[in-house]
This record gives structure tokens, sequence and C-alpha cells, in this order.
């Protein structure tokens, strides 16, 4: 009796799941929440269809997914997770944490090759790490082969604006874009189109106030602000925005494009040849690292890191708003919706959402019609920099599956993956996040009604300077050993316990210590393919100082300061 008690609740299990999985619930999820979309709604019906169909082997099964915590993955936790489910049958649960606490538990995987979670939305800035230690999936060989059928038709892989960034020196693909943000400028357009601003800041400075091209106009409107302004309505004003808490954030926003901003690196994109923006150097055709250090060919510790290091401790301690030292990543950036910074050099747009909500909800940066009283440009430059060089960096959260995990599981969340990233999905998805990832999408009619909303944000992704902002790129041979040492140097300059040129010393020097035992893991037992680092000899840094290209000589480094018209970028951006 106990047995036929168990056999019918099964069945009836079985088949409450199945009533639960299927084109109905796509169907409702498609009108309800699926719109606006870059497909027609057959087509999504269509796409919806093949997931149902797809994901039939896997129904009841329990998936585990690891993301930061930025608003984008909070609508995938919250929200499509929920529909995933609903219409597939698959659960996924959808982990958010802090983005230290996603690299670790990539590292932690990648070491232990235990299956800690059945796929990652990692920062394509590991892009050389998994390309070389082949412990990630190459998913183009996995698309064409054993994920073949759980490779959704309509994925479009062409239309992800971020592949080049999740494509390894061999070519294939090993991760695919969720989400991407870019570092750029972002200032007070209301402040700055002032008359008596503008007329005071020209007779002070000699030229018009306006988006700065160079540091030098940078550090000249954060003077102007903090300094000479101080009031605006009342409120006590600064001219700049940053953050220093000692925390491995703080060694990203130097990794992800600060040096390459002051121009340390060498000219190519979407990253440095043979110099990067870390200041490794990897010679063109090369997959080898062979240093950080100038004696080594690198630039890490070169003029140009000195400079970009000392300039972010100085105006972090002259400019900035009282406690902007001890603020971290998460903190600094939506401070700025509290109404008295007048710009900020370093702005995640994955902010936008945030910095466009309405005034009621305590946003000092927006008008009573919610319209953005700030704008976004492109960052400015430091005097190192030169044409062909990054401008800046770009954030492309990606979807990364692991050897380590079973082959069905991996299966199952391949399908999430793909599902969140669909152009059924995605610019609904955009909408909520602001994080773009798709040509179809940015080009949506939606976003062209959005964009006066959006402070530049849809004109900066349509225009052709974005290919200047990209993420880390495969001259980083192991990311996570060697982002760590990061933060603890920057820490110490901002704590006076090393000037600039003592900590990007060690900085360097523990990165070549690093690689060199990397190098010594490579040539052992071919930990990383081959591609490991193979250090230079140490030679006197003036070997290297005086070639052409990075590591660069010292320059001016405070040239006249010089702006352009808003308006008028933006014009040149749309044409």
């Amino acid at each position: 009796m106990i047995k036929q008690i168990a056999l019918v609740a099964a069945a009836a299990a079985l088949c409450t799941q199945s009533a639960y999985a299927g084109m109905d619930e796509a169907k409702n999820w498609v009108n309800n929440e699926f719109q606006p979309s870059s497909l027609s709604k057959s087509d999504q019906m269509k796409e919806m269809e093949w997931f149902i169909n797809a994901a039939k082997p896997f129904e009841g099964m329990e998936i585990n997914v690891l993301s930061e915590t930025i608003p984008t993955h909070e609508y995938e936790s919250k929200t499509l997770t929920k529909a995933f489910e609903e219409i597939t049958g698959i659960k996924v649960n959808h982990q958010l944490l802090g983005e230290g606490q996603v690299v670790q538990a990539v590292q932690t995987q990648m070491q232990t090759q235990r299956n800690l979670y059945d796929a990652y939305i990692n920062d394509s800035d590991l892009i050389g790490t998994h390309s070389r230690l082949q412990l990630a999936v190459n998913l183009s060989d996995w698309m064409a082969g054993e994920g073949k059928d759980v490779t959704n038709p309509m994925l479009d892989v062409d239309d992800f604006v971020g592949r080049s960034f999740t494509t390894g020196p061999d070519g294939k693909l090993y991760q695919l874009p969720d989400q991407q943000f870019a570092n750029l400028y972002w200032f007070r357009k209301d402040w700055f189109d002032r008359p008596d601003l503008q007329k005071k800041f020209k007779s002070m400075y000699g030229y018009d106030l306006g988006v700065p091209v160079n540091w030098s106009a940078y550090e000249d409107i954060a003077e102007f602000f903090s300094v000479h302004v101080k009031e605006i309505d009342g409120v006590k004003v600064y001219g700049h925005m940053d953050y220093g808490k000692r925390a491995p954030d703080l060694g990203w926003r130097m990794t992800d494009a600060w040096l390459s901003m002051a121009g340390a690196g060498s000219k190519s994109l979407p990253n440095g040849v043979p110099v990067d923006e870390w200041g490794i150097r990897m010679e063109s055709g090369s997959c080898n690292p062979v240093g950080a250090s100038v004696s080594r060919g690198g630039a890490a510790n070169g003029p140009a890191a000195v400079y970009a290091i000392r300039k972010w401790d100085e105006w972090l301690r002259k400019y900035a708003p009282p406690g902007a030292a001890s603020y971290d990543f998460y903190q600094s950036l939506p401070a700025l919706s509290q109404g008295n910074v007048a710009q900020q050099i370093f702005w995640y747009t994955a902010f936008t959402a945030s910095m466009v909500a309405p005034k009621s909800a305590g946003n000092n940066t927006v008008d009573d019609d919610g319209n953005p009283l700030w704008r976004m440009a492109p960052s400015p430059h430091g005097p190192y920099w030169e044409e062909g060089q990054k401008l800046g960096y770009q954030d492309a959260g990606s979807w990364t599956l692991f050897k380590s995990t079973p082959v069905d599981r991996r299966k199952a969340a391949w399908l999430y993956a793909q599902f969140v990233v669909s152009k059924t999905v995605d610019v609904k998805k955009s909408h909520v996040g602001l994080t773009f990832i798709r040509d179809t999408t940015i080009n949506h009619e939606s976003f062209t009604e959005r964009a006066p909303k959006l402070g530049g944000l849809v004109e900066f992704y349509r225009s052709p300077d974005r290919v200047m902002w990209s993420p880390t790129g495969i001259n980083v041979p192991d990311y996570p050993k060697l982002a760590q040492i990061w933060w603890q140097q920057i820490g110490d300059v901002n704590s006076g316990a090393f000037t600039p040129q003592q900590a990007m010393d060690r900085l360097a020097e523990e990165m070549d210590l690093v690689m060199s035992r990397m190098q010594a893991a490579d040539e052992k037992a071919g930990t990383y393919g081959g591609c490991g680092p193979r250090l230079n000899k140490a030679s006197d840094p003036s070997y290297w100082l005086n070639k052409p290209g990075s590591p660069k000589a010292k320059v001016n480094e405070k040239p006249q300061g010089q702006t352009v018209n808003y308006d008028e970028l933006i014009k040149r951006w749309m044409n």
C-alpha cells in the first residue's frame, strides 16, 4: 500500500512538473515581461519553444550559478530564474556575492577541480587565465560538439559586442558576455553650463569649462570647484570623487584602466601590444609574458604608472569629499547621488540605473521630471597617452563553464546562461540593468526613445569610440594570482607608508616574482600550456626607456588643459 501511494505521488508530481514547464508559461512571460524585444513575439515564442524542448532531459534538476552583485544580476537572480523554471522546469539558484568572492570561488574551483558552482558570470579579465590553464570549457568547441544539443540556434554570437574580449589567442571563445559596462567621465552638466561659472573658469585658466580631454584639464576643474567655487545653491561642493579603501576593488581600480588612461601601455586595441595596461610585456605573436618591471621591458613601475598613482592619491586627498579615501567601489559611485560633486574621472556606467532614480528616491542629480542633471563622456587621458591606445576599461561579465562540472549539470547551466542573454530577454534586461551586450539591443528603437533620460549612455554605445574601452587582455597569464598583489601596494600609497615610486617598484618586483613561479610550473609540468611567462633578464631600466614605445621615459606631466563642448561631442558621435 505504501509503495502504491508513493508511485501515485511520484506520477502526480511528474504530471504537475510537465504541465508547469511549457508554451503557456512562455507565452505569459513573453507577453507580460519580455517586452520590448528585438524579436517579434512569434520569434520569441519560437526561441522559447527551443528552450522547452532542449531542457526536457533536465526537468526537475536544480543548479547553482554565481555572479557579482549589480542590478543586472539582481534582475536575473530574482526574475529570470523564476521565468526559466516556469518555462523549462529547471530550478536555478543564482547567488550574488561581491566581486572578490566571485574571483575567489572561481580560483578555488580551478585549483581543487571540485564543482562549487555549475556556471559563473566571471569577468572576461580572466581570458588570459582561462585560455592558458584550459580548465574552463572552450565554448567554440563545446557549441560545435558535446554541447551542440543544448546550444540555441538563435544565439547569434556575432551580435555580442564583447566577443573579442572573450576570445583567446587561439581564436576560440571561452566565455559568453552577460553584461558590459565602461568606466567613463561623469560631470554635472547643469553646473558646467552656468554662464557665471563658465566666465569665472575662463578668466582663471584661460580656456573653456567643458568636458576635459586631458588630465591637466580634469585637475584644473577639480581645483576650480573644490577651492574656488566651494558652494553652489547653499551646498558645499567638491571637484572630484574616487575611493581608496584597502580592499581588492582598489587593485581592480588600477588594473582595469587607470594606468592605460595615463598612457602607460602600448598602442593597439583591444589591449596594448607589446605592453598592456597592467604594464606586462608580451611580444607580438607570442603567448609568453616576459615581465612587468621596466628592467624587463614592462611598464608597471615606469614614469607613466608612477604618475598615475601619484595623481590618484593627490586628487583623492585634495579635491574629494571627506571620507572618500575610506570608500570602496560600491560606496563611492552611488555617493554622487548626494549632489555635491562636480565630476568623477573614473565612473562606471553600471551605476546608470541608480543615477536615473527619481528625485523622490533621494537622487539629487535629476530634476523634478526625472531628467539627469549630469552627463557621461569619454575619459580624459594622461600626458603619456597616444592615439591608438585604449582609453578606458569595459567590464564584460561573462558566462564561464568549467570542465570540473558534470556534463549534465553543465548543459543545464548553459541553457540558463543562453536564456538570460537571449534576444527574447535581452532588450528588457538591458532596460533594467543598462549593461548592453548586443548590437541589436543597443540599436533598438526603445533606447532611441529613452536616450535623453540616460545621460549619454546610448550615444556612447552607438559611437565608434566605444572600441577604445576594453577589459584586461591576454597578456595577464593568471588573473587571480596577479590581481591580489595590487591593492596592498596601492593602499600603502594612500596610507603614506610608501611613495608612488616605491609602491610601484615593489609591485612590479612582486609581479615578476609570481610570474617566475608560473614560468617554473609551466616549464616543468606545462601548467599554462606552454604559454606561461618566460621572463627577460633584468637590465638597466634606461635600456628600455630609451627605446620607442612603452615603457615610456618621463614627459611634461602638466601640459595645457584641453576641453571640448559636450553637445558638439555628441553630434560627432552620432555622425
